[in-house]
């Protein structure tokens, strides 16, 4: 079997018994030739052997090829990951690396599949060599003890002046574990159209000016409001805004392992009911149909009233992978129907993009080695290549990884996986290079001319990550439930603190929660 450089296959073979068989073969050959020989010619049968000197020779040709040019040992790197984002990382390091042979295996994390997955796998002993890690439990590996130290690959990072916040969440102790070769800072992006609507400009200068502390925000949720006639809502949903209260902590969830409740959270719940009871919300859950829906003018509500979203707040990648795709119509089959109709319109070129309220920071993926990895030097140069190397990352952001470069590599990937431009990478070097690149941009054209990668490149420097915990993840999932219940009107504060408490309790038992 013919096989690829890049595979899932579990199982490989070697000739290598096969091999040391032929040289046994040989050896006898070249002793007993002569003799050979001699009997052949002696007796008339040279000539009648002809065919079976052939094969001979074919399988002596053979064997000279595979002992005078023996192929390179081949080794294999096995890769986990949630996404399929690595998967392209993986392929343009083969194609640096024909001799490594690549184990590819995604597992999703919608309902926590791969971190579930991992821990098993983990305490079996048959790790991968290379992990990717997303920022909401990151921190849960960094501060264990199954990650490889690879602080080795610093110099490297300050060559291309990689943000520290990416490297402030992959080091523990004064040990770094993982890099990241994304940057995520958070932005507001709105609808122009709806902007001189309801304040008479659609300048982002202005519209930043009018948003630029959460006092000011839920203002102008009110003029929306109130304009539109309850029409148009500020936000989709109390979701949005909640990694900008948890960004903005002055103390970590947990100090003495006791959790604490910063100020922040006070606000967040108090803001969240106001926007909720005040019809400045959608009311629609993140990553529903109904959230999407706001992005192309599909949104209605129960009655089949048309309703729209004036703004999403989003971070870098929420521009080409959520806002970009969901901005456009829609078809939709009617439970019984026949055709499908369109619903929604296409609203490119409609947005525009601010830094919001507060500075924040949402998501990312970091890549680490197991520290029992049995290729622990090739999965260091992974980690290398794909998060410290500035070609590589100049490729990812500027959409050098389509499928037609990627099928050239490994030709059985299909006709999905690619690698479009407009992510925002970790390197303030390669930003600083490659940003005059986004000025004729799919991303800029959406946004009206509006370069983002201009605004992302201010925005990432003034970002901070320290407080951040590996039970951050764990203990802000605990609050989804009590921060909804409140918003609703359905429990006190005092009743929601209680609930948050008691959920802590339940999925961090040792931490002292009072």
């Amino acid at each position: 079997m013919l096989e690829l450089p890049y595979s899932i296959e579990i199982d490989f073979y070697t000739s290598a018994i096969l091999q040391i068989n032929f040289k046994k073969v040989v050896e006898i050959m070249k002793k007993t030739m002569a003799l050979v020989l001699t009997c052949l010619m002696s007796i008339g049968l040279l000539s009648g052997c002809g065919t079976n000197a052939t094969k001979n020779d074919s399988a002596s040709k053979e064997t000279t090829v595979a002992t005078e040019a023996p192929a390179k040992e081949q080794k294999t790197l096995k890769i986990w990951s949630f996404t399929d984002e690595m998967k392209t990382m993986a392929l343009a390091f083969q194609e640096k690396h024909p001799e490594v042979k690549i184990e590819y295996t995604m597992i999703p994390m919608t309902n926590g599949e791969f971190q579930t997955k991992l821990k098993s796998t983990l305490q079996s002993g048959e790790v991968p060599d290379v992990l990717s890690l997303e920022a909401s439990f990151v921190r849960e590996y960094v501060e264990s003890d199954y990650l490889a130290d690879v602080s080795s690959l610093l110099p490297l990072a300050k060559d291309l002046g990689t943000y520290q916040f990416t490297l402030d969440i992959g080091t523990y102790e004064g040990v770094t574990k993982a890099f990241s070769y994304q940057a995520t800072p958070g932005a507001m992006f709105y609808r122009r159209s709806l902007a001189k609507q309801y304040f008479g400009t659609d300048d982002p200068v202005a519209i930043q000016a009018l948003v630029s502390d959460m006092t000011k925000f839920e203002a102008a949720a009110k003029t929306v409001k109130e304009k539109s006639k309850g029409n148009t809502y500020m936000i989709a949903s109390t979701g949005d805004f909640a990694n900008l209260f948890f960004a903005n902590r002055k103390s970590p969830w947990v100090v003495d392992d006791k959790l604490v409740i910063d100020p922040k959270v006070d606000e967040l719940l108090d803001t969240a009911k106001s926007f909720r009871q005040n019809g400045y919300e959608a009311q629609a859950n993140q990553w529903q149909e109904g959230w999407f829906a706001g992005m192309n003018d599909s949104l209605v509500d129960a009655k089949g009233n048309a309703k729209q979203v004036f703004s999403y707040l989003l971070p870098t990648w929420g521009l080409p992978y959520t806002l970009m795709p969901n901005s456009i119509p829609k078809e939709v089959k009617a439970e019984g129907a026949t055709t499908a109709k369109t619903v929604g319109k296409d609203t490119s070129g409609d947005w525009a993009c601010i830094s919001g309220p507060v500075p924040y920071q949402w998501g990312g993926t970091w890549i680490g080695a197991l520290k029992d990895a049995k290729n622990l030097d090739m999965a260091t140069e992974f980690i290398k290549f794909a998060t410290l190397n500035a070609d590589t990352l100049k490729n990812w952001a500027t959409g050098v990884y389509t499928n037609e470069y990627l099928k050239k590599i490994d030709p059985t990937i299909g006709d999905k996986l690619s690698q479009g431009p407009g992510d925002f990478v970790s390197s303030q070097k390669v930003v600083e290079e490659i940003m005059p690149k986004f000025d004729d941009a799919a991303t800029t054209k959406f946004l009206a001319g509006q370069n983002s990668y201009k605004g992302f490149a201010v925005a990432a420097p003034t970002i901070s990550l320290k407080l951040i915990q590996a039970s951050d993840d764990a203990i802000q999932r605990s609050l989804n439930d009590p921060l909804n219940n409140y918003a609703s009107g359905k429990a006190t504060k005092d009743q929601t603190i209680k609930q948050f408490k008691d959920a802590v309790k339940t999925a961090l038992p040792d931490i002292e929660v009072k």
